[in-house]
């Protein structure tokens, strides 16, 4: 297995790293959309992402990655509810599964495992790239030309958090709990509004324009390329301070709090942008109080709103015909003036 190239390591792109880094903290922001230039390091930043992560708890050898921890939520056919003490647990890597273009409906739900009927006769359940991705990252390449009939799947699973298949006979069941990252090139087509809103941030990159960057990047690539194993050991020590930072952000995220001060703070925002429902506000929030257990921070703070504000709600603006600005600059100005003192 090719070794991916580190997280940290990474020049620029700090608000795609951001993006990431709170998506691993807390699933429930939602999922991560990456538009922009091809050659911007969108994919690499989701495969380092993958080698960071530090491993979870699942129970043993069970498809799922069932958490031993939340029986409830177990797989029926696999781990049947049962106390914790009576489960054999094992610590896997966090999924990060790709969603190849061209994927057939069986291959990304699952669908009845052929050489089992044939050789034995007997219906079994082949799990497909949804159950692979439970509890980890489902990342989707070129999301912009994702098939319809493949974008209706995903938003029934993203929303219900399970996997319903019923075919050929089977009636099966399973978890379904992933953060959806897509990336893609808008020149190549327009995102489905309903896809589009089931990202909870979205994070533009563009092609480095200085040249000290640009030198940096390939220098970094080519040192890769041509010998990975002392470039990762060179990088080795500030991933695991990264993957601590994960960790230690997760532990505390519970206990960050969020003033009522924030809840107006994002309200106003969001008002002032005229965004559509109270998914932007909800959004808003959870990725700030993310930053703030990233940072160590006690309770989130208009800092943290700040931060997050443009990849939170940058997909949400309705178009202004008669305001010609990108929808970044027109938050960049609402926060100024929300904020303003």
């Amino acid at each position: 297995m090719t070794a991916a190239f580190p997280f940290s390591a990474i020049v620029g792109q700090d608000e795609m790293k951001l993006a990431l880094l709170i998506a691993a903290v807390d699933s429930t922001v939602g999922g991560v959309l990456v538009f922009g230039d091809r050659g911007t390091g969108k994919s690499t930043t989701v495969r380092a992402l993958a080698a960071l992560l530090p491993p979870m708890q699942a129970v043993k050898e069970c498809p799922y990655n069932c958490d031993p921890d939340t029986p409830q939520a177990a797989c029926t056919a696999v781990c049947p509810v049962r106390d914790h003490a009576e489960r054999d647990t094992a610590k896997v890597p966090v999924p990060v599964v790709d969603l190849p273009r061209g994927a057939t409906e069986d291959r990304v739900v699952g669908a009845l495992d052929l050489e089992q009927a044939l050789a034995h006769g007997e219906k079994s359940f082949e799990p497909g790239l949804l159950a692979r991705a439970n509890r980890g990252f489902l990342y989707i390449d070129e999301v912009n030309l994702l098939e319809d009939h493949l974008v209706d799947l995903l938003l029934d699973v993203a929303a219900s958090g399970e996997n319903v298949v019923e075919r050929e006979g089977l009636s099966v069941r399973h978890p379904a709990r992933f953060v959806l990252v897509g990336s893609g090139n808008p020149e190549e087509g327009e995102l489905r509004p309903q896809l589009l809103d089931r990202f909870g941030l979205s994070v533009e990159v563009t092609t480095p324009q200085d040249l000290k960057t640009r030198i940096e990047v390939v220098r970094r690539r080519d040192a890769f390329e041509r010998d990975p194993p002392p470039f990762l050991k060179k990088w080795k020590r500030k991933d695991g301070q990264l993957r601590r930072k994960i960790l230690d952000g997760a532990a505390r995220l519970d206990a960050v709090e969020t003033p009522d001060s924030a809840l107006e703070d994002a309200a106003r925002l969001c008002m002032a942008l005229g965004t559509d429902g109270l998914r932007g506000e909800l959004t808003l929030v959870r990725a700030a109080r993310a930053v703030a257990a990233l940072d160590g921070d006690a309770a989130v703070e208009t800092a943290h709103l700040k931060r997050v504000a443009a990849m939170a709600l940058r997909h949400r603006l309705r178009r202004d015909p008669l305001d010609e600005t990108g929808s970044t600059v027109r938050i960049e100005r609402a926060v100024e003036e929300v904020f303003a003192g």
